[in-house]
């Protein structure tokens, strides 16, 4: 099991994890929770009823401004008009769409996208005008939430219905979540119903526990990357 402490950088949420039995490993710097307990199919069956991941070791990066669209289409982004909407890449990344010029770009799960990468080096105040750079990597915490409960689950917790036959595949809700501000965004992992969950990095704990204490009456737990991983 990795050592949190001679990684890079560490989620607010390793201390929580710990708790739970994580084993770390290290992804992209970070001491990530790879699994959780030592029963591997068990966490899998976890992830498709209803399991939550910390997916803030992944790579993201965000960017607003009146010309973003049209600099993120002239890096080879492939993007369309609708806001509140997730537009995957070819690559496995997925670019959500928060307004008519602002962004969040996701990497995906195994970090064989190079998007995030690519944009955050191409990009500089000198050669993209209109486009400004979100600290989307600092400033905000990325959990997953997935299985077949997790739509019902949030009505505990949110006031829009995110049943899957009234919250379609890549649509995003900007809305309140266990009273903090959240972006949740459903994107379904193969078969399995799942939402990412983009909010304010200093809240991570307080949103952890309230969402676990949420989870409790259809069984939720904490699972670790391997698991949604394997959700396909």
């Amino acid at each position: 099991m990795l050592n949190p402490s001679v990684v890079p950088a560490r989620s607010f949420l390793y201390r929580e994890l710990q708790k739970r039995g994580a084993a770390l490993g290290e992804v992209n710097g970070y001491g990530c929770a790879m699994r959780i307990g030592s029963d591997a199919a068990a966490e899998d069956a976890q992830a498709r009823s209803l399991g939550l991941c910390d997916l803030t070791p992944l790579k993201r990066i965000g960017f607003k401004g009146w010309a973003t669209a049209e600099w993120l289409i002239g890096q080879g982004a492939t993007l369309e008009d609708a806001p509140n909407r997730v537009y995957p890449q070819d690559d496995g990344a997925r670019i959500a769409r928060l307004s008519k010029g602002e962004f969040v770009i996701l990497g995906d799960l195994h970090l064989r996208s190079t998007l995030p990468d690519r944009l955050g080096i191409a990009w500089s105040i000198n050669n993209a005008s209109g486009c400004f750079r979100v600290p989307r990597e600092d400033a905000s915490a990325w959990l997953c939430l997935s299985g077949e409960h997790a739509g019902a689950m949030f009505a505990k917790v949110c006031g829009i219905d995110m049943r899957p036959q009234h919250f379609a595949n890549n649509q995003i809700a900007q809305t309140s979540l266990a009273r903090m501000n959240a972006i949740i965004m459903r994107n379904d992992r193969g078969a399995t119903l799942a939402f990412d969950l983009v909010f304010d990095l200093a809240s991570a704990v307080y949103l952890w526990n309230a969402l676990l204490d949420a989870m409790t009456e259809f069984d939720g737990k904490p699972v670790g990357l391997e698991a949604v991983r394997g959700l396909g």
